[in-house]
C-alpha cells in the first residue's frame, strides 16, 4: 500500500485550525456512548453534504471502524491474506504505517477484521476476525505484545468472526475470548499478562462496557448468551440476564445510565432495562424494569439524549423512553444504519451509503440535511466517528473525512 493510494489533493480550507476539538479514541467514541464532545460544529450541512477534507483508498475489506486521537486515525483492514493495524494523519489521509494482525478472515457477509482499535496514550490496542490482539506503539506501529485469543484460552470463533473492541480500564484490557472458565478475561495492559479470567459464555459481537453501578466498580457486555455484570476487582459474576439474549447473534453495546443498563438484540428479541442495586455488604440484585420489543437492535447501539433512546429497532429508527420503553416515534429515516451525535444532533449513516443530521428530539422525526457517500459490494456497516471537528466515514477500502467545522 502506497501514499498516492490514500490520499487525494487536499482543499485549502482542510489547512485551517481545529477549534473546539475532541478524541474519539475508542469505540463509540471517548464514553463508549456514541456521543462525541467535539464543539463548533455545523448545525446544517450543505447541499450534497459537508466538505471534503480528503479521502483515501487501500484501507482493505472490513467493517472496522476509526479512532481518532492524537492527530491520527487508527481502524484495521485485510489485503490479500494478511490482517492489518493501521494508522494515517487525521488531516489529510496521509499513511504513517501499518502493522500485521494475523492471516486473514473469509466470510460471505463480508472479509476482514470488525473491531475498532482502541488508542491509549502511546499504545493502540485492536482484535482483528480471527482474535489475534495486538498492542502496538502509537508512533510508529512496532508490536509491543500479541496473543491469539482464541489459541490461548481455548475459544471459538464466532459465526460472523470476531467483533468486538477492546476495552482500556485503568491498567487492564477486558476481551472475551469464549473459552472454558475465560469467557472474559482481564489482561495486563502493559505486556497481555493474565489478571482473571471468568465465566463459561462464548463471545457475542459486543463489545464490553465498565461503570460504577450499584456501588460496585463493574464490566458490562452481552455475551453469545446472556447480558452479565462482572466485578472489575476480580471478574466474579455479580448478575445474569438471559432473556435479553437470541441464539443468533448479540451485537449491539449495553448502555449504561446511573445504577441501570439497557441491553438489547434483534431476531425476534427485545430490549431491557435492568436496575442494579446494592444487596448485602458486597453484591448487587438485577431488577428488570421493563422488556419489550420495542427496540431490537441489530448491529447497532442506540445512544442516549436527555433520557431518551435514539436507535435502529431492526430496520426503523426509534425514539424510546428510556425510564418507561415507551415509543415516542419510529421513521424509517435514511434506512438501517448506524447513529451516533454531536451537539445534541443525530448524526445517521444508512448502510446504502447516505448520511443524515437529524434533530434529537421526542416530539417527531426532524430531518435537517441528507447526502449519499457512496457504497461498494458490501454494507456500509463500520461507525461513522467524530474527532477534530471531522466527521469520518469508512465504506470498506475507502474512507472520507468531510470538515463539519462552523
Amino acid at each position: 500500500m502506497n501514499r498516492r493510494s490514500f490520499l487525494r489533493p487536499l482543499p485549502l480550507f482542510a489547512l485551517a485550525p481545529v477549534l473546539d476539538a475532541a478524541t474519539w479514541p475508542q469505540w463509540r467514541g471517548p464514553g463508549r456512548d456514541g456521543r462525541s464532545t467535539d464543539t463548533g460544529l455545523l448545525k446544517r450541512w450543505p447541499a450534497g453534504g459537508p466538505p471534503v477534507a480528503w479521502s483515501g483508498n487501500g484501507f482493505g475489506a472490513g467493517y472496522s471502524s476509526m479512532a481518532v486521537d492524537g492527530g491520527k486515525l487508527f481502524t484495521q483492514g485485510q489485503r490479500g491474506n494478511r490482517q492489518f493495524l493501521i494508522a494515517v494523519d487525521s488531516e489529510d489521509g496521509t499513511k504513517l504505517w501499518e502493522t500485521e494482525n494475523g492471516r486473514s478472515y473469509m466470510d460471505g457477509r463480508g472479509d476482514g477484521p470488525r473491531g475498532t482499535p482502541t488508542v491509549d496514550g502511546d499504545r493502540v490496542y485492536a482484535i482483528s476476525g480471527r482474535g489475534n490482539l495486538v498492542c502496538a506503539d502509537t508512533a510508529t506501529g512496532n508490536v509491543v505484545w500479541q496473543i491469539d485469543l482464541l489459541d490461548r484460552f481455548q475459544g471459538r470463533n464466532a459465526p460472523w468472526g470476531i467483533s468486538e473492541s477492546p476495552l482500556i480500564d485503568g491498567d487492564r484490557v477486558i476481551v472475551s475470548p469464549g473459552g472454558r472458565n475465560a469467557g472474559v478475561v482481564a489482561l495486563n495492559k502493559l505486556d497481555g499478562g493474565v489478571i482473571w479470567q471468568s465465566q463459561r459464555d462464548r463471545a457475542g459481537y459486543s463489545s464490553a462496557v465498565a461503570g460504577e453501578i450499584g456501588g460496585i466498580h463493574q464490566y458490562v457486555l452481552l455475551t453469545a448468551s446472556a447480558g452479565i455484570g462482572l466485578r472489575a476487582a476480580n471478574g466474579e459474576l455479580l448478575w445474569r440476564y438471559e432473556k435479553v439474549s437470541n441464539g443468533t447473534a448479540n451485537v449491539a453495546t449495553p448502555i449504561v445510565s446511573g445504577n441501570q443498563v439497557f441491553l438489547s438484540s434483534d431476531y425476534g428479541t427485545g430490549c431491557a432495562l435492568l436496575e442494579i442495586s446494592p444487596r448485602g455488604s458486597d453484591g448487587v440484585e438485577a431488577k428488570e424494569i421493563y422488556f419489550n420489543r420495542a427496540m431490537r437492535n441489530h448491529y447497532s447501539t442506540p445512544v442516549l439524549i436527555d433520557g431518551k433512546l435514539y436507535g435502529y429497532s431492526s430496520r426503523i429508527l426509534t425514539c424510546m423512553d428510556f425510564e418507561t420503553g415507551a415509543v415516542e416515534w419510529r421513521d424509517r429515516s435514511v434506512g438501517k444504519g448506524q447513529v451516533i451525535t454531536a451537539e445534541g444532533l443525530l448524526y445517521l449513516q444508512s448502510e446504502d451509503g447516505a448520511a443524515a443530521l437529524v434533530e434529537a428530539t421526542p416530539d417527531s422525526y426532524t430531518e435537517i440535511s441528507r447526502f449519499r457517500f457512496g457504497k461498494q459490494d458490501e454494507p456500509t456497516w463500520a461507525l461513522p466517528a467524530i474527532s477534530e471537528g471531522r466527521m469520518f466515514l469508512r465504506d470498506q477500502d475507502r474512507i472520507t473525512c468531510y470538515d463539519i467545522r462552523a
